[in-house]
């Protein structure tokens, strides 16, 4: 037999090995990243199984959740985009209608203890309720979504496998999509690894960007996950939508135009940028902190100091961050086959 043979069965054999070890490999399900605090979500009320997480993803890309069969989660959230509607300034849900903001990533929710911009929903179990519900998104209600997939052949042996019976109710739903998104962890930047000490190192010009990072942004973006979840006004100008953010869910005048920051993480593909939307690049995100930010109702303190609006950067500033910024993507995540559609 030919040496070249030999060594091509040689490969096919080894390539059959690992995918039968990748098949077989155990469902480990949520891990806590070590440079990672401890999670805000409850999973003592809903621990994480390879089926509840399988039907999670499942009902997470089924378009069956809307009104007329054709807007599923993954519609409006692109993994590949860690969860956004990219190109999109704001999100086109049901019979094309448009929205008022733009789709938030998907990715460590589990930290989060409020999701929406505006932070109207609290409980990681209750967000779908949300969009289904939304006329401009799903245009749905939970009991005719429930309905239709009672009426499916393959929904009910997948409540049954997840959670022992083929009843479907809305509890077990929304328990099963929170799995899905909990599971949605981002973790493996070259940020992480230089946190972990796991061998990369920041280049001069990113290891520059970070202290710039660490004395201009880190008020708002707390490491590790570059959020403190708060809400805040950070003076962008209104725009023709005038939306109030917060102020609609509390009425507290004290919250009016506030938003909740956003995590950098995964920021380099999570374009469009702002609730609104109306940045679709980083530059143009660092010069609207430099020389954009507006005096508006309730803007942040931390956007108004020593008499100045804003963040003073200067172009090579800009250069530097937009370096260091970019170490927070994580590739890995976003083209993880585990959240693909399957």
């Amino acid at each position: 037999m030919k040496r070249n043979t030999i060594i091509a069965i040689i490969f096919f054999l080894a390539g059959v090995y690992a995918c039968k070890k990748e098949l077989a490999a155990p469902f480990i399900g949520f891990q806590q990243p070590s440079n990672f605090p401890a999670p805000s979500y409850h999973f003592e009320t809903n621990t994480v199984t390879q089926a509840g997480f399988e039907l999670g993803r499942k009902l997470f890309y089924d378009p069956i959740l809307s009104h007329n069969n054709t807007i599923s989660c993954g519609s409006c959230h692109i993994q590949t985009s860690a969860f956004v509607h990219p190109g999109h300034s704001v999100s086109h849900g049901i019979y094309d209608r448009l929205g008022k903001r733009n789709s938030p990533p998907i990715m460590n929710l589990a930290w989060s203890t409020s999701f929406m911009w505006d932070g109207g929903i609290f409980d990681l179990d209750l967000q779908p309720l949300a969009p289904i519900a939304n006329h401009v998104e799903m245009d749905d209600t939970i009991g005719n979504v429930l309905a239709k997939l009672k009426k499916t052949t393959t929904y009910p042996a997948l409540f049954q496998k997840a959670f022992g019976s083929p009843e479907i109710t809305g509890t077990k739903f929304l328990k099963a999509i929170a799995q899905f998104m909990a599971m949605c962890v981002s973790s493996h930047s070259k940020y992480d690894s230089v946190m972990r000490n796991e061998g990369a190192t920041f280049s001069a010009t990113e290891q520059a960007g970070y202290v710039l990072f660490q004395q201009k942004c880190v008020g708002c973006h707390k490491e590790p996950l570059f959020t403190d979840y708060s809400f805040r006004n950070n003076g962008l100008p209104a725009s023709g939508l005038n939306d109030e953010g917060r102020y609609l869910v509390t009425l507290d005048s004290a919250d009016r135009y506030k938003f909740k920051v956003p995590s950098l993480r995964n920021i380099a593909y999570t374009e469009p940028y702002m609730h609104d939307g109306r940045y679709f690049d980083l530059e143009g995100v660092l010069e609207f902190y430099n020389s954009g930010v507006r005096n508006t109702p309730n803007l942040d303190p931390l956007l108004q100091q020593n008499g100045r609006l804003g963040i003073s950067l200067s172009a090579d500033d800009k250069t530097k961050l937009l370096s260091f910024l970019k170490t927070l993507s994580d590739r890995s995540f976003l083209l993880d086959k585990r959240f693909s559609e399957q």
